[in-house]
């Protein structure tokens, strides 16, 4: 299959019911020039309105359409995680069912990475119709995350982009990682990643998910754990030994000098005390690190259960 369109929603019946045209039919209006074979994979992270229910009638109408429900709301991440599970595209293209991404630019996002060979293509919304609220939160941690990483996107969290399948099935999304899946693909070895402006479309029908300060509390969190966890999930004794030993070897010394003077100088550890007390804790605090690293090293040689989401229903 040529291509895979992901589209993580989440309560857009109102979207999804009163778009002229539908988001399915501006995909499917889209790509009837290039001759393509496709499907459409729309992901409903657990809905309490009448969002599956429409995805349901649709499929009836356009066979490319696939579905999946989940039990109940886990994030956006999760619903990529299993769209890309699913996915069966050389070329996989994510983008947001709020009708804000135009299906016409996916063409030249697939031609990117079909023709020009690029790992990963990222939107840019150059020009938004966000609110301050989310418009002030996103370009400050963007800039962040550029400055950490070295990768140079303007957007990594635009939901509008296109990967080559290997990208999509080396890559593990969870959390809230959604943000920052060009930082993921760079850590798994694809740094060919290219940035393309994109038309932001301002939403009609329903309001944002997302926003507020605590997105940019999250999203500071999530790019700290990225940094530390794809460094150190393998060898997490790497990460705690080292600190484990810098607090031992603190300690130990601390308290060797503490016993030379008591023997040599014969000063009394009790005018030493606060010394003791520091030394003490410090070697202590390094044992608990170590053992935090071997539990780590064990653990990590068991299977994982982080992406065990439920699905209710499947199409």
């Amino acid at each position: 299959m040529d291509l895979s369109i992901v589209i993580p929603l989440y309560n857009e019946e109102e979207t999804l019911r009163d778009s002229k045209p539908t988001l399915i039919e501006e995909i499917t209006l889209a790509l009837k020039p290039l001759n393509l074979t496709y499907e459409v994979i729309m992901v409903d992270d657990g809905s309490t309105d009448g969002s599956w229910a429409i995805v349901s009638e649709a499929q009836k109408q356009y066979p490319t359409l696939k579905g999946i429900r989940f039990q109940r709301n886990y994030g956006k991440s999760a619903a990529l995680y299993k769209g890309f599970e699913k996915a069966q595209g050389n070329v996989v293209i994510t983008m947001d069912a709020d009708g804000q991404d135009n299906p016409k630019e996916l063409s030249e996002m697939y031609r990117l990475i079909a023709e020009e060979g690029y790992d990963l293509v990222s939107g840019w919304k150059k020009v938004r119709h966000d609110p301050f609220s989310k418009t002030f939160p996103s370009k400050f941690f963007n800039a962040l995350t550029r400055m950490a990483s070295g990768i140079k996107l303007h957007d990594f969290n635009c939901g509008f982009k296109a990967y080559k399948s290997e990208v999509v099935k080396s890559i593990e999304v969870y959390g809230e990682m959604h943000r920052y899946v060009p930082l993921l693909a760079k850590f798994a070895g694809f740094k060919n990643i290219k940035e393309k402006v994109v038309e932001h479309r301002a939403r009609e029908h329903g309001k944002s998910k997302f926003g507020g300060l605590d997105r940019g509390v999250k999203g500071m969190l999530d790019l700290m754990s990225i940094f530390i966890t794809q460094k150190y999930l393998k060898r997490p004794m790497h990460f705690f030994g080292l600190w484990g030993g810098l607090f031992s070897f603190i300690g130990g010394m601390t308290m060797l000098y503490l016993f030379v003077v008591k023997v040599f100088l014969g000063i009394g550890i009790t005018s030493r005390l606060p010394a003791m007390i520091f030394g003490a804790t410090a070697l202590l605090m390094g044992l608990m690190l170590f053992s935090i690293g071997l539990l780590g090293e064990l653990i990590g040689r068991n299977s994982s259960t982080r992406n065990d989401y439920k699905v209710r229903e499947e199409m």
